[in-house]
């Protein structure tokens, strides 16, 4: 069977934990199509380009990996994609009922396509796009949080 799974996000910036959930889904599924959000609830530091571009250069590698930006909503561009699975990543419990909320919300509009909860690796739990967008801004060592070329693209932006 043929699987594609979407993996959803503002990813204003993708980070390792981001990246490790993309790596463990590309061995899971066919095809991982990485969607960058526009989220009207939300000012991202980088633009939606900046923000594909920047997952595009950390994702390279991985062969059956999509990355696509979109606006509206995720089942739609679920569906028109393929995708029979969202994925979705969990850092801690606190992190449960909103995503909860959301799946039910999804299968009731697309009953057709599955929610799946993925957890980052243990060294990765404590890392949010909002903490490295902070500690980025206050000029700290982001290195060990994002890929080099987002390091760069934050000491750009916000330095």
């Amino acid at each position: 069977m043929t699987t594609t799974a979407i993996y959803p996000g503002t990813f204003d910036p993708i980070t390792k934990g981001h990246i490790d959930l993309v790596v463990r889904a590309s061995k899971l599924f066919n095809r991982v199509i990485v969607a960058v959000a526009i989220n009207p609830g939300k000012e991202p530091t980088f633009s939606l380009q900046e923000r594909v571009d920047l997952a595009k250069q950390t994702l390279s590698e991985l062969n059956n990996v999509e990355v696509c930006g979109f606006k509206g909503l995720l089942v739609d561009v679920a569906k028109q994609n393929g995708a029979g699975v969202i994925l979705r990543g969990l850092r801690a419990v606190s992190d449960f009922e909103h995503e909860f909320q959301l799946a039910g919300m999804n299968r009731k509009m697309q009953p057709d396509i599955e929610t799946l909860f993925l957890t980052p690796a243990e060294q990765f739990t404590y890392i949010s796009s909002s903490l490295v967008r902070e500690i980025a801004a206050l000029g700290g060592d982001v290195s060990d949080f994002v890929a080099p070329c987002v390091e760069a693209a934050l000491k750009a932006k916000l330095i």
